[in-house]
């Protein structure tokens, strides 16, 4: 019997609604992987920095990244769990480079597997996040 076919979303935290205790609110998934504080961001190299994850040059920097391949292969043997999560979201900041990225590479991993594997970036078209402030190591929303 086949699989069910796995969502990713990726998405940017910076870009989301708030609650009313302004807190972003992600989108709907069976797990959301939250990457600003796990992975480095790689808009801090500065040829790609107009790119986004679908950019196979981004995706080389956010591989090598520091716990990238742990956290991919992580996601993927989760997801082939028999319970596994049917829709996986994965956030960073702007959700342009890191999670769009992130995201890409994980489908990759999955399909290599054999699963069916829908995939939908949020905001990746977005502009890049410029003013920020950062607070205990996490971007925060724009001051305006």
């Amino acid at each position: 019997m086949p699989k069910p076919v796995i969502k990713l979303t990726s998405f940017g935290y910076l870009h989301l609604p708030h609650d009313t205790e302004g807190r972003p609110v992600p989108p709907q998934a069976d797990r959301i992987e939250d990457v600003r504080d796990r992975l480095r961001d790689p808009a801090a190299a500065r040829d790609i920095l107009d790119l986004d994850g679908l950019d196979l040059r981004v995706q080389a920097v956010v591989r090598n990244t520091s716990g990238a391949l742990e956290l991919i292969a992580n996601l993927a043997d989760h997801a082939d769990l028999p319970a596994g999560p049917r829709h996986i979201a994965i956030g960073c900041a702007g959700g342009k480079h890191r999670a769009c990225g992130l995201t890409e590479l994980l489908a990759h991993a999955l399909r290599d597997r054999g699963r069916q594997v829908e995939v939908e970036h949020l905001h990746r078209h977005l502009p890049r996040v410029l003013n920020t402030t950062h607070t205990a190591n996490r971007e925060q929303e724009p001051t305006r």
